[in-house]
């Protein structure tokens, strides 16, 4: 990939996380990252939190500090795997999921919507994403 494109897609990817971010703080008591990792959760669980860890380009130390809160809220579960004592699943529960279908879904939708109606091409830009995320995890 040309460096170019890839600062390019570096300062959009930044822009656009700090104007979700800044949409999405406060509501319903989440903050954008908290949505960022149920999101997340919702399209890989049941899944370690490792590979939460990895999916969210953040430490596995971050992932444990930030479920913390949503734990104790009652949208996340977090259970012993079966298969390996040491690995600790984690899941959505329905006040997760609706937590981030109320809050997340609907920031997620307008920032599209908006998006789109700027002439913005969107749905190249997360194959653009999708496809650099390949290319640094096959480094």
């Amino acid at each position: 990939m040309d460096d170019g494109l890839a600062d390019l897609l570096h300062r959009v990817v930044m822009l656009l996380g700090e104007a979700t971010r800044k949409r999405a703080e406060g509501h319903d008591g989440l903050t954008y990252s908290q949505l960022r990792l149920l999101g997340t959760l919702e399209e890989i669980q049941p899944t370690t939190q490792h590979r939460l860890a990895q999916a969210l380009s953040v430490s596995d130390p971050a992932v444990s500090r930030a479920l913390r809160p949503l734990e104790a809220d009652g949208l996340v579960r977090i259970e012993t795997d079966p298969d390996h004592a040491r690995r600790r699943l984690v899941m959505l529960t329905d006040t997760g999921r609706a937590a981030f279908h109320d809050t997340g879904r609907p920031l997620y939708d307008e920032l599209r919507e908006g998006l789109l109606a700027a002439g913005f091409p969107y749905e190249r830009y997360l194959a653009d994403t999708a496809r650099l995320a390949e290319i640094l995890a096959s480094d």
